[in-house]
């Protein structure tokens, strides 16, 4: 037995106003019209559904079950409907991100906004090293989240970290020597933060590896080439946080936010920031209140 909705909409319409003619004017239609589609329905039940009197209007034993079944297939139809329905949304929303600041999250929150607006194309920059900044100030970007210290204030603080040192559970200084550390390449936050600090420390240090890739460096620093700075949540099995060890420096805190470029703002690119806002917190990672 299949049901049109408009009989059912008419039903839930009648139940919730009180009467035929508020009903009416709810779905804009007649009186007439209403008491027609109510009959069908009844018809079609079986049963009548609502009790009528000079006075009042009732919802029978009947027609309590079945209300039940209409309003749960009505909520879904709409849902469908907002689900599914073409989004008056396109255009092109140009994004950046650092590697430590998604990871496995990135690929659903671009499905869920590739679901939500299949008019818009994205053109995602993830990247340790590029100039996310330099970027959204030369309108490349439309957004970008960007790692600073925590005294920069810029943009909506999204969470904080901290930054640690990171090396292989086997690691070993060597004696006498300079201590080899594995960067990503300039300008890359990670590796200022690590500069600064280790300026103002009394250690030896080179750069003995580089790359561009964050499984570049996680492969050098579990091969034991070198001492890399991480996020602490980014320590993988294998790896051991070594601060304070070897002459190392301690490390600051640094916040993720998100900016904008002076025209970044489009429809389409503020909904898919407002993704970026309402994603849950990493583990281990403190969530700071949002500001404007």
């Amino acid at each position: 037995m299949d049901f049109d909705p408009t009989l059912l909409r008419a039903f839930v319409a009648v139940k919730e106003t009180g009467g035929f003619t508020r009903a009416a004017e709810r779905l804009h239609l007649t009186q007439s019209a209403i008491s027609h589609q109510i009959r069908k329905l009844e018809e079609q039940v079986g049963r009548p559904l609502l009790h009528r009197t000079t006075r009042r209007l009732t919802v029978t034993e009947d027609g309590e079950d079945f209300l039940r079944y209409a309003t749960q297939i009505l909520d879904t139809l709409d849902a469908m409907t907002r689900r599914f329905q073409p989004s008056p949304i396109s255009g092109v929303v140009r994004f950046g991100v650092p590697d430590n600041f998604m990871g496995d999250r990135l690929p659903p929150l671009l499905s869920q906004f590739a679901r939500g607006f299949p008019a818009v194309r994205m053109e995602v920059c993830v990247s340790m090293h590029t100039d996310l900044r330099a970027a959204i100030r030369a309108g490349e970007l439309d957004l970008a989240v960007v790692m600073s210290p925590p005294d920069v204030v810029e943009g909506t603080c999204l969470r904080r970290t901290q930054l640690v040192w990171a090396a292989a559970e086997a690691f070993e200084a060597p004696k006498g020597a300079s201590l080899p550390l594995a960067f990503f390449p300039k300008p890359c936050v990670n590796r200022q933060v690590a500069g600064s600090a280790l300026d103002l420390a009394p250690l030896d240090w080179h750069v003995v590896f580089t790359s561009a890739s964050p499984q570049g460096i996680r492969a050098a620093v579990l091969a034991g080439l070198a001492v890399t700075v991480l996020t602490r949540e980014e320590v993988e099995p294998g790896m051991k946080i070594v601060d304070g060890r070897y002459g190392l420096p301690p490390l600051p805190s640094v916040n993720f936010s998100l900016i904008w470029s002076e025209n970044g703002k489009t429809p389409c690119a503020c909904r898919f920031g407002q993704l970026i806002l309402e994603m849950p917190d990493l583990p281990g990672v403190e969530a700071l209140p949002q500001q404007a």
